[in-house]
């Protein structure tokens, strides 16, 4: 008698996201083991922020089934609305799909929302990307929640390995997969320049930034302030063509939406700005940035392996591993301008050729999934907690 597949569905709730997945879905989806399920939610089906559900259907993948969560708001009010809109959305999905093993990565209140469906529903959780540290964001204490919630965790380095552990998770649970989101550095056919600039209809200069901006989202109403030093850090190098990608649906996330908008309509001929750039125009993108500006987890996961710097501003990853390319700085006009000196000097630029990447190179997408399939979900959902007297 043939063994039935293993059901696995995997959760999306946003284009970085999906991005960082999208190798671990083609895994899932070409192995005659597996049947992939996936769930797309969250900005995925805002047409606000692109409708990004459909480049996920362009790519090939069946969308089992799309869970409607997000308010157009982005007040703390209304984000704590979507989470109980999710979980409802969630319920009704997870009831129909009845997958074996539900795939979440990160650290989003999407996320949160489906985990605590599966949760209810008995329903085996792998999460990717844990005992990550950001202390400037919610996301930080919403990772560590999913974390207990969660029966098998990938983490992107061996520290973040141990950190799980540290949390209660069964070590022979917990894997040092690496970061997926790296797969497309080495899979993609990245484009050429002239490719990358006919894609997104802006010329790239002799200097070239790509910045994304989030809000600090365990701060009170500082994205304007924050953003607006930054936006006059970025008038003392105007010699440089600037690629905005627009923030999250976090707090305040509008407010900084609509100070990119005006700060483009300045210098468009230097700038441009992107609801969603995909991976592929993104990472090729990143072939011909001089750096990397603001607080996305990108510029400390994704840029190193590209050798190029990266201006983290602000508290926002505090505490996440990064690369010797990363220059740390407080959201001040004068120690931004600093960071940019510094990134721009010959000696730093010199060090960038040597720079190693924390997180690895590629191949994570298909060690999580031949885990997904060979781990036994017998007994799972029962955890115990792990005491590290126990000699981990």
């Amino acid at each position: 008698m043939q063994q039935a597949r293993r059901k696995v569905c995997v959760v999306t709730g946003s284009r970085a996201e999906y991005g960082l997945l999208y190798w671990l879905m083609k895994e899932i989806q070409d192995d005659s083991a597996l049947e992939l399920q996936v769930i797309v939610t969250g900005m995925h089906l805002s047409p606000e922020f692109g409708l990004t559900w459909k480049q996920v259907e362009q790519d090939g993948f069946i969308i089992h089934r799309k869970v409607e969560m997000l308010l157009s708001s982005d007040t703390p009010v209304g984000i704590s609305k979507s989470i109980g809109l999710g979980v409802i959305g969630f319920a009704d999905a997870l009831e129909c799909l009845q997958p074996d093993l539900l795939v979440v990565l990160g650290d989003r209140f999407e996320i949160f929302a489906a985990c605590q469906a599966a949760m209810t529903h008995r329903i085996p959780i792998a999460h990717i990307h844990g005992g990550e540290i950001t202390e400037g964001a919610v996301d930080d204490a919403i990772r560590h929640a999913i974390t207990k919630m969660s029966h098998l965790h990938f983490t992107a380095t061996e520290s973040y390995r141990r950190r799980v552990i540290q949390l209660g998770e069964q070590p022979q649970r917990v894997f040092n997969a690496g970061a997926p989101g790296l797969d497309n550095i080495f899979r993609l056919q990245l484009l050429d320049k002239a490719q990358l600039e006919q894609a997104i209809g802006f010329k790239l200069g002799k200097r070239n930034l790509l910045v994304t901006f989030h809000p600090v989202t365990l701060e009170n109403a500082t994205a304007a302030i924050q953003f607006g030093n930054l936006l006059k850090a970025l008038d003392c190098f105007d010699d440089s063509h600037i690629i905005f990608t627009l923030p999250n649906a976090d707090a305040d996330g509008r407010v900084i939406i609509g100070m990119i908008e005006q700060y483009r309509q300045r210098f468009p001929e230097r700038i441009a700005s992107f609801v969603s750039l995909g991976s592929l125009r993104y990472l090729s993108a990143l072939k011909y940035m001089d750096a990397v500006v603001g607080n996305s987890s990108s510029g400390l996961i994704e840029a190193p392996a590209f050798k190029i710097g990266t201006i983290n501003i602000g508290d926002r990853q505090k505490g996440r591993l990064c690369a010797d390319s990363v220059i740390h700085c407080v959201p001040e006009v004068d120690a931004i301008v600093q960071a940019f000196n510094r990134l721009f000097s010959e000696k730093f630029q010199e060090s960038l050729k040597m720079v190693e990447n924390p997180y690895g190179n590629s191949g994570a997408s298909a060690k999580i999934k031949e885990l997904l399939k060979s781990q036994s979900l017998d007994g799972v959902l029962k955890k115990s907690f792990y005491d590290l007297g126990n000699g981990e």
